[in-house]
């Protein structure tokens, strides 16, 4: 399967590509692990507009259903350190393969499982290869390219990641509220098997001559500005988490709307994070601290509006769009903040934001979730809503406002 791109030159960490222009193999390749990205964000969050119809046949709380975002994002926080360290000098494209048929067996596990425990133990699989493919995959656009089309390859395979919240999100709603939620898995599952034969088709030659240690992590941590920028990850990702997990049964629950106009509303928010993807960069141009504390309050306020202003289709609709344009502004916000705090040490310490990131994903799903089953589904709203507006005072507070970013940086979702 490999004979069309054994012809490129065999890529390594230590030795830039000597080819001036990209090869058509060479797109194809950067275009296949931006496929793999889109099928991961899809999967991490499909459970998010299917949630009611699986809680309901599997006989659990809703809450207890957002476990299903939760557990991936434990694991995947581990993940990222272990897989990162574990895989030493492997080639990527052998790794990037196996954290690609986690896809597969986790989809097809969770589809065919009339056990809620089972169900958790195949979205555990799926962490090991969302934290796995977050500290290898997205570098690999700068490897797979010569290094003038290294930015363009980065944005290509990020691109992956809003696309997979613009469409794959609310295509899985639809296909569960058509077909079932199980056939949304099902659907997930066979679009990861196309994936896999893709990479393994198309992505050339991987060896790298270096491996991450575990003294080498704490890197970022010895930086202040980069502590206060996890600090900001920590408290916008909950924030995010806890309310956008149970934003279908809030709108199915309190706003009274159908399954195929949650689906339509999904899709609006995904596209309103597109849109805040290319303000977030216009954004951090100006002024990354005012780009976080914009980010933390437009979400804050949305969010915690919900209760009151969301109760109907008008109300819910125009707090949805405010909402999705912060969440496309917050990765590209928080990544520029922390390139520019410590440039020199994200690429030992990229595993320690990638971890941080998750468990804080993780952290908001389970706080939302025993809000919801303990106060009511619109409880998650306000609480993700003080989490959003906690993040905005803390950069407010502690915060230098630094000027422009040393380089434009394309967001991850």
């Amino acid at each position: 399967m490999q004979n069309h791109t054994n012809a490129q030159a065999v890529l390594t960490d230590d030795a830039p590509s000597p080819i001036a222009t990209p090869t058509r193999a060479a797109w194809l390749a950067v275009l296949s692990v931006a496929v793999g990205s889109f099928a991961l964000v899809t999967t991490e969050f499909l459970p998010v507009g299917l949630l009611p119809s699986i809680a309901a046949e599997l006989g659990v709380t809703e809450g207890i259903a957002g476990m299903m975002v939760t557990v991936p994002g434990i694991v995947a926080a581990f993940a990222a350190i272990l897989v990162t360290i574990g895989v030493g000098k492997t080639d990527r494209r052998y790794v990037i393969w196996g954290l690609t048929a986690t896809l597969i067996a986790s989809n097809l596990i969770v589809a065919l499982s009339h056990s809620y425990p089972l169900v958790l133990a195949g979205r555990a699989l799926l962490g090991i290869g969302v934290g796995g493919f977050w500290a290898i995959g997205g570098a690999l656009g700068n490897r797979l390219v010569p290094e003038a089309s290294a930015a363009r390859a980065t944005s290509i395979i990020f691109a992956g990641i809003s696309l997979g919240t613009v469409a794959g999100v609310p295509a899985g709603a639809m296909i569960g509220e058509m077909m079932g939620w199980r056939m949304a898995f099902f659907t997930a599952s066979a679009v990861s098997v196309l994936v896999l034969a893709a990479q393994m088709w198309l992505l050339p030659r991987l060896p790298t001559t270096s491996a991450l240690t575990f003294a080498q992590l704490p890197a970022l941590l010895r930086v202040q500005k980069a502590r206060l920028g996890m600090l900001a990850t920590l408290l916008i990702f909950i924030g995010q988490f806890a309310a956008y997990t149970y934003v279908t049964p809030f709108l199915s629950q309190v706003a009274g709307l159908s399954a195929k106009t949650i689906s339509v509303l999904l899709l609006i928010y995904g596209a309103a994070g597109f849109a805040g993807n290319l303000i977030g960069g216009w954004a951090v141009a100006r002024s990354v601290k005012n780009s976080l504390i914009a980010t933390g309050v437009i979400m804050g306020l949305s969010a915690a509006a919900m209760p009151l202003f969301g109760a109907t289709a008008a109300g819910a609709t125009v707090l949805i769009v405010v909402w999705g344009l912060a969440f496309g502004m917050m990765p590209i916000s928080v990544q520029t903040w922390m390139f520019k705090a410590a440039p020199d040490a994200m690429e030992s310490g990229g595993a320690v934001f990638v971890a941080t990131a998750q468990i804080s994903l993780a952290s908001g799903a389970l706080v939302g979730g025993v809000s919801v089953d303990y106060l009511g589904v619109s409880s998650a709203m306000v609480v993700g809503g003080v989490f959003a507006l906690a993040m905005a005072a803390v950069i407010t507070a502690w915060a230098r406002d630094d000027g422009k970013p040393l380089a434009k940086l394309h967001a991850v979702h």
